[in-house]
């Protein structure tokens, strides 16, 4: 396990929020109340434990057929319905929505090889990730990515009432590959994907999925 580049910071800030928290607690309660004392001290562990394995990243490998879509994000499968997709496709779409709680890897990767075609940041509102409405107006990052066969796929990263900070990495016409680091979305939210009608889909709802590892379905 490692850990990503986006919790440096955030890490070093827990560490040092954590060492004057359990300074002053050593100092003011060690002698005089012990029962607040280890109280304390426990909660800043796992304040700091929790930060720490909110940015982890485990070591994961798979060889992928060419067609597989391979799911993008750690979490729970919420979403699985034909919808209309008004951004980029402006026609029906099945969209498969990832729920990502605060205890899962916050990673993002692509789940097709080919094309970034289309990348696009929206500001907009924190509603809950699970809200209907969150797809469309909460703040959230739009990509599309095309593969050689022309068939296009698009993710979409959206904040949650608890995350407020959306990282993506890639430039638009670049080309990515599959399983590969998207992008980031930090303390909890959820990625949805807009897949071509005729793809298969090898998920149902209330899936508990790992991002590089399930397969979500394939593309014909």
């Amino acid at each position: 396990m490692t850990i990503h580049k986006e919790g440096i910071k955030i890490i070093l800030s827990a560490i040092i929020i954590a060492s004057i928290v359990m300074t002053l607690n050593t100092i003011f309660l060690l002698d005089c109340n012990l029962f607040l004392f280890y109280g304390i001290s426990a909660l800043s562990l796992m304040f700091l434990i929790l930060v720490i394995q909110f940015f982890r990243i485990p070591k994961r490998s798979k060889t992928y057929d060419k067609n597989e879509i391979v799911c993008p994000a750690d979490g729970k499968v919420v979403v699985i319905e034909e919808t209309e997709e008004g951004e980029y496709f402006n026609d029906r779409r099945i969209q498969v929505s990832i729920f990502m709680s605060p205890l899962n890897v916050h990673a993002n990767y692509y789940p097709i090889s080919g094309k970034l075609v289309y990348q696009k940041y929206h500001p907009g509102k924190f509603l809950v990730a699970w809200h209907p409405k969150s797809s469309t107006e909460n703040e959230r990052t739009t990509m599309v990515v095309k593969d050689d066969s022309g068939k296009e796929i698009l993710i979409r990263q959206i904040a949650g009432a608890v995350a407020r900070r959306i990282c993506y990495y890639g430039e638009e016409g670049s080309a990515v590959e599959k399983g590969k680091d998207l992008g980031f979305i930090k303390f909890g939210s959820r990625v949805d994907l807009f897949l071509p009608l005729d793809s298969n889909i090898d998920v149902k709802i209330g899936d508990k999925v790992q991002s590089k590892l399930t397969k979500i379905g394939s593309l014909n």
